[in-house]
């Protein structure tokens, strides 16, 4: 979109699983550039739908470090490789007493 004018959207709340090293790196991303982590994950998927790289090389080195910090040695060759460990989060809830269905009564 080339205007400069505000655009007037409509958000809603997602309940997203993710990596936890991956999430690590967003978070830390997105408080280094003083934005949410909504704000960072929307402009990242507004540029890959455009075919386009949503980092500059300063952002690019920054995300290098912070992986390294936070030990995540995945690549997008594993995006279409990644399974979750089972019951691993399910026992972590059981253990605090929260319910890991999403059925309630």
């Amino acid at each position: 979109m080339t205007d400069e004018s505000q655009l007037l959207i409509e958000r809603v709340q997602t309940g997203v699983r993710m990596e936890k090293r991956l999430l690590k790196v967003l978070k830390a991303l997105a408080e280094y550039h003083d934005m949410s982590l909504g704000d960072l994950l929307e402009g990242i998927v507004l540029h890959a739908f455009d075919g386009k790289t949503p980092f500059s090389s300063v952002s690019l080195k920054r995300i290098h470090d912070l992986k390294k910090f936070y030990a995540l040695d995945l690549d997008s060759k594993a995006s279409h490789r990644l399974t979750e460990i089972k019951g691993k989060s399910a026992g972590k809830k059981a253990a605090t007493g929260k319910r890991t269905s999403g059925k309630g009564k």
